[in-house]
């Protein structure tokens, strides 16, 4: 099944950009149920001691929370990714272009929004924090691979694409690039921490989307729109 699917690896040495969840100024999140400073920062603490220790959690977070106990009468994971069913290990998912991670975030959030609230009509707004990181490590080079095997970016299944993440997981790879399935874009998808490091802010987004619209509206500047993008309802 997968034979001539791995016949070639890059040395990459370049940045990768991913796209996160993220408040364009920060707020205090326990100001609404607590009225003292005191009482605030007890809250902070206690929430902070149920967090995995890293030194650099924007690095290292994904494979901190990228594994849960799938529930048995589930007939599928709500956590699992392209190359990763959720259950056993996670993968940090960048892009080589800015704009990939826009077409790729967009595309999860509104399915989730569509899943979770199918008859919500009022807009929603997503406030998103993208990041660079160096990526330096011999990948997998899948670029040009979906054109053979043209499961491997099925718009809505990831059995296919599931099979790969585990086998170059159990095999110890770094990661694989890979063209994205919601644009034209390439994005690096990485299963080892230590192949990635210095991340830099690059900017923030704001997503805009009137539930039941067909696009979603993107801003870099605030009330400036950067990019409009088509909702996928199937």
């Amino acid at each position: 099944m997968l034979e001539g699917l791995f016949t070639q690896l890059v040395d990459f040495d370049g940045d990768l950009f991913r796209n996160i969840k993220g408040m364009r100024v920060s707020q205090d999140l326990f100001d609404d149920l607590a009225d003292r400073p005191s009482h605030r920062a007890v809250a902070m603490a206690a929430t902070a001691t149920t967090k995995p220790n890293s030194a650099s959690p924007l690095l290292s977070r994904p494979f901190d929370y990228g594994t849960v106990l799938a529930h048995p009468f589930q007939s599928e994971n709500w956590h699992a990714t392209r190359f990763s069913d959720g259950t056993a290990f996670g993968v940090w998912y960048g892009s080589q272009q800015v704009k990939t991670t826009v077409f790729e975030t967009v595309f999860h959030w509104t399915r989730f929004v569509l899943d979770s609230f199918p008859d919500y009509k009022d807009t929603i707004i997503s406030e998103r924090r993208v990041f660079r990181a160096r990526c330096r490590g011999l990948l997998v080079d899948l670029r040009d691979k979906h054109k053979t095997f043209p499961r491997l970016l099925d718009p809505k299944s990831y059995r296919f694409s599931n099979k790969i993440g585990t086998y170059l997981y159990d095999r110890h790879a770094n990661g694989l690039l890979v063209k994205s399935a919601r644009c034209d874009g390439i994005n690096g998808d990485v299963f080892n921490a230590d192949v990635l490091s210095n991340p830099r802010d690059y900017c923030y987004l704001t997503y805009t989307w009137q539930c039941g619209a067909e696009h979603v509206r993107v801003e870099r500047t605030p009330g400036r729109t950067w990019m409009r993008l088509p909702v996928t309802y199937n």
